[in-house]
């Protein structure tokens, strides 16, 4: 590797500050006379600025995603919201922030078949289920919007794709920033409800995505999907995204787990399921001895139930009846729908 290519690929750590001091001194003469390394270095120290943080490091890349820093330190500020809407203001204000550095490149491959435009295409048709219980609008006109007005021999999950499938057509019609617009003012109408503001508003349960919710609820579920998809963005343009900070991602696990608790039934062997911050829950009966235990890593736990991992990789601790934990990871996976 040369020095000019080996300097590049500190560039984005030198812009958080995360060099150490030798790192540093090497890069310090480099872009005092390389004018293409000191232009993309001032691009990224302005990135980080407008970030809404001062350089940070130690940004917490999971070792298995092989990227290089992120571009990502720290989000802009979130609208006031309850705190049950509070992970989703934050996760869109996420990928507002990451969105800017698509230009150029928003048929990027990301996920399924979706390229950058696509994905937040599918976003827009995403969020729009809970924002008509809501009473706002859907910025696309509408053909079937899921747990609406079915016909009665169509799952949630075919409307669901024939919803997303319809919107990312309609938008591929349109410039990206007319999608990236259509998207964020739905979802700063979302976050404008009643709803998103009030505790006991929210406390009423809506039929959504096949499963009975509080909206309180479906605010989380709209932040699980929101990170999810911004991290497979990131994935996509070759930059790490932070998880979401520690109290929002452990309102993300909390109703993962409870979905996943319903979907393991009252039969279940029982598993003491535990996340890496302590708290842990019984899965399964509760009317045998414990089985086995099994510990996961919060962020990795998402990824399961998101369905960007498999039970056969995703890093655990486990112990007792490999079976019933098989059967927790295998059942955790199968919720993915994103």
């Amino acid at each position: 590797m040369t020095e000019h290519e080996d300097v590049r690929e500190l560039l984005a750590a030198w812009a958080f500050g995360a060099l150490d001091a030798a790192e540093a001194e090497r890069v310090r003469p480099h872009l005092a006379g390389c004018k293409s390394c000191a232009a993309e270095a001032a691009r990224l120290r302005e990135t980080v600025r407008l970030l809404d943080g001062p350089p940070i490091g130690g940004l917490p890349a999971r070792p298995a995603t092989g990227l290089p820093p992120a571009l990502l330190a720290r989000r802009p500020s979130a609208p006031r919201t309850a705190v049950h809407a509070a992970p989703y203001a934050a996760a869109v204000q996420g990928l507002r922030a990451l969105l800017p550095e698509a230009a150029g490149r928003w048929t990027t491959p990301v996920v399924h078949d979706w390229d950058v435009h696509a994905t937040v295409a599918h976003l827009l048709a995403a969020d729009e289920a809970l924002a008509g219980r809501l009473g706002i609008p859907a910025r696309v006109p509408a053909t079937v919007l899921p747990q609406t007005v079915l016909p009665q021999d169509m799952r949630w999950e075919d409307a669901w794709d024939r919803r997303t499938a319809d919107v990312i057509a309609h938008e591929h019609g349109r410039t990206p920033e007319q999608t990236v617009a259509a998207w964020g003012g739905q979802a700063d109408a979302l976050l404008a409800t009643p709803e998103a503001r009030d505790a006991e508003l929210a406390a009423r349960a809506e039929l959504l995505m096949g499963i009975r919710l509080p909206v309180a609820d479906h605010f989380v579920v709209r932040a699980f999907e929101a990170w999810i998809h911004t991290d497979d963005i990131g994935r996509a343009l070759g930059l790490v995204v932070p998880p979401p900070p520690a109290e929002h991602l452990g309102q993300l696990v909390r109703l993962a787990v409870r979905v996943l608790g319903l979907a393991l039934g009252p039969d279940a062997a029982p598993v003491l399921f535990s996340v890496s911050d302590g708290e842990q829950w019984v899965l399964g009966s509760e009317d045998e001895p414990v089985a086995a235990e099994l510990a996961l890593d919060p962020v990795d736990f998402c990824l399961l139930v998101g369905g960007r991992c498999t039970p056969a990789e995703v890093p655990r601790g486990a112990s007792g009846d490999a079976a019933a934990v098989r059967n927790v990871l295998e059942t955790a996976a199968s919720l993915a729908w994103l």
